[in-house]
């Protein structure tokens, strides 16, 4: 198989992105040569387009792009796959860049302050910087989880981190990391807690952001993550 589960995990977390990672490794891997397509380019196409299909109806994705009509020879419908492809490449690359602008839009207009922004005090923005790097330390040299689930852990710290600022529009990739907490305490019990400590740290810091950001009661309850249950 082309695609390894790494590769459609890392598909399935930006399937915009991921889509066009898998049409550049499929044109990669396909060559028309002597006026023909061999029957590992067929393989190829097949399995690309098996996988962007079940990308884009598991996650709604919008397109234009009518599915193939398969005919059974080789030939015709390696070429009506390699101009499918063309044209997702051309759709979602559209696709992509708007998604990139908005967020740009949208960053600056939090930074310049002309719309809604959940904004963090200096103090917070360092402590939460510093549990991330813990928390990347902890997860790295922890023996018990996956390698692949561990790269994704890693993974989305660093795009959390990256994307951290004083002032932003959402907070949704934070609530995406308490969940990623709660997958490990499943996986792992007890021997979480120091992991657990640092995100449920974060959901603290965050939740007084966010109260304090839609006018919420002071004593409004933050979402816990519990290491382990009352006896």
């Amino acid at each position: 198989m082309l695609f390894d589960e790494a590769f459609v995990q890392n598909v399935s977390e930006e399937p915009i992105s991921g889509i066009l990672k898998v049409v550049d490794l499929v044109n990669a891997h396909t060559h028309f040569e002597d006026g023909q397509w061999g029957e590992e380019d067929y393989d190829v196409f097949i399995e690309g387009y098996g996988l962007v299909i079940t990308v884009i109806e598991s996650f709604g994705l919008v397109t234009s792009i009518d599915p193939i009509e398969f005919s059974g020879y080789l030939d015709e419908d390696s070429s009506k796959l390699y101009r499918f492809f063309g044209a997702l490449r051309k759709e979602f690359q559209e696709q992509a860049t708007n998604l990139r602008l908005s967020y740009i839009k949208n960053h600056f207009s939090g930074t310049l302050g002309r719309t809604f922004a959940y904004e963090f005090s200096k103090g917070d923005l360092d402590r939460i910087q510093f549990l991330i790097n813990e928390l990347r330390d902890q997860i790295a040299k922890s023996p018990l989880i996956e390698a692949d689930h561990k790269r994704r852990l890693i993974k989305r710290l660093e795009t959390l981190q990256k994307e951290l600022h004083k002032r932003m529009s959402d907070v949704d990739r934070f609530w995406g990391l308490v969940g990623d907490a709660g997958v490990v305490l499943g996986k792992l019990g007890k021997d979480a807690k120091p992991i657990v400590d640092r995100i449920r740290e974060i959901a603290d810091i965050v939740w007084r952001t966010q109260a304090r950001s839609e006018e919420l009661p002071s004593d409004s309850p933050t979402p816990l993550i519990e290491t382990e249950k009352e006896s």
